[in-house]
């Protein structure tokens, strides 16, 4: 649910999609922008662009704040505010940050930890923008944030998995749908099986490794026998933004060219709106109308997560309309898609919670957490895919440290990325 490009550097995540995907692995031209105050600016911010969007006034104002914060930077970096200010001055921080950032998590952006900030956009400052926006970088040195193109399922990311389901099964291994995992057995230091509900009732399964995307909170919660209180405690201390989409489909096409549009104008709740057309036109089958994705950030019980479809439906719409992207009276049908615990928020006491949950899981050498959720780190699609194919690397006798694996390191240790002889040999995954 949601965006997600498929760029990446590491080169067996990289072969990996190639492998499962073939020619439906389509190109895609990249294209967001900022939406603020009625006007439009690029994403990745450019510096010309956005100073002469903003007006002579604003421009020498930004100008001034970014050379007081390169004078005189704050000498600690421990929250968002603080990270984003020494980089890009005050004033574009309050202007291009403070306001989605905070929308996005629910939270200031004092409380937010500069660990996100340092994985999300690292590498990137308003310096940088303006050697991106003249050129003088090589492509291979190309800051992840700022690509140009990337790759994408012809039918979106769900085709991946399928595909990628099916040459499982091709391959002899038994792939269970509709399996839910509701615990995790344990005993003498080691996981020794699951228990799922299946279509046919309760059902428990042996395991020599278990390997979790869930949330650490929901683990923590199925360990068999249940760990101590201090871990539990932990455990239900990490917090987690939740996620909804609200699909519109218009009966128009060429609204705009942006695969998406990032919206910082205050007065509104929707952060991001997609155009699934401009991933690829084969997610939308019927010509002539356009399917946008009106993206909204909230707490799993709070008002907005509770509120009726059709309520939701009718604000995504009159959004869609107040901000002036399109014209009233084109929406023709509407949908909803709520994901629970969509983020892992890095807040002022995460890192003590998450030491906690650690202290616990990561002795139990057969028990592999992996993944965004699985390892509360908010991690790019390509770095929670490399975390998987290291925890099949391991079993298999190598010594990855799968921790090491952050949103966005400098790549210069994917020539060291091998997987072990017979990685790929028929069954080893």
């Amino acid at each position: 649910i949601g965006g997600h490009r498929f760029f990446t550097k590491i080169a067996p995540v990289q072969a990996l999609w190639e492998e499962i995907l073939g020619e439906d692995f389509i190109s895609v031209p990249r294209l967001s922008r900022i939406h603020y105050d009625g006007k439009y600016f690029d994403y990745p911010l450019k510096a010309w662009n956005a100073l002469s969007g903003l007006g002579p006034i604003n421009a020498v104002r930004i100008v001034l704040s970014y050379l007081k914060a390169r004078l005189r930077p704050s000498e600690v970096e421990e929250n968002f505010e603080q990270w984003v200010t020494n980089r890009f001055g005050k004033r574009l921080y309050e202007i291009f940050f403070k306001t989605y950032t905070e929308k996005v998590w629910g939270i200031p952006c004092t409380e937010i930890r500069a660990e996100w900030a340092a994985q999300r956009i690292q590498g990137l400052s308003l310096a940088r923008a303006i050697l991106n926006a003249t050129a003088i970088q090589r492509r291979s040195n190309t800051i992840k944030s700022l690509i140009n193109e990337f790759r994408y399922p012809r039918l979106g990311p769900g085709q991946m998995w399928e595909a990628c389901r099916d040459r499982l099964r091709e391959m002899g291994s038994q792939v269970l749908m509709r399996h839910r995992a509701t615990e995790i057995t344990c005993a003498n230091g080691v996981a020794t099986g699951v228990r799922a509900l299946t279509p046919d009732g309760p059902q428990y399964f042996p395991a020599d490794h278990v390997i979790s995307t869930t949330d650490l909170r929901t683990l923590v919660g199925a360990l068999e026998p249940a760990p101590p209180p201090a871990v539990t405690h932990a455990a239900e201390g990490l917090r987690y933004r939740d996620f909804l989409v609200v699909a519109l489909i218009l009966e128009t096409e060429n609204l705009f060219p942006d695969n998406w549009i990032y919206i910082h104008t205050p007065g509104v709740k929707v952060g991001r709106i997609q155009n699934f057309n401009n991933w690829s036109a084969a997610m939308v089958p019927e010509p002539g109308r356009t399917c946008l994705g009106m993206e909204y950030f909230c707490f799993e019980g709070d008002g907005q997560w509770a509120s009726r479809d059709e309520d939701l439906i009718a604000l995504a719409t009159a959004e869609l309309e107040q901000l002036g992207i399109v014209p009233p009276g084109l929406v023709r049908d509407g949908a909803v898609i709520r994901m629970p615990k969509a983020y892992p928020i890095y807040d002022a006491e995460y890192r003590t919670h998450l030491e906690g949950v650690r202290g616990w899981i990561d002795p139990i050498p057969n028990l592999h957490t992996v993944g965004r959720n699985g390892m509360h780190k908010y991690n790019n699609q390509d770095h929670s895919m490399l975390t998987a194919m290291m925890a099949v690397w391991n079993m298999q006798g190598a010594s990855h440290d799968i921790w090491e694996v952050n949103t966005d390191f400098e790549y210069h240790e994917e020539q060291r990325l091998e997987p072990p002889a017979g990685e790929r040999q028929r069954g080893a995954a």
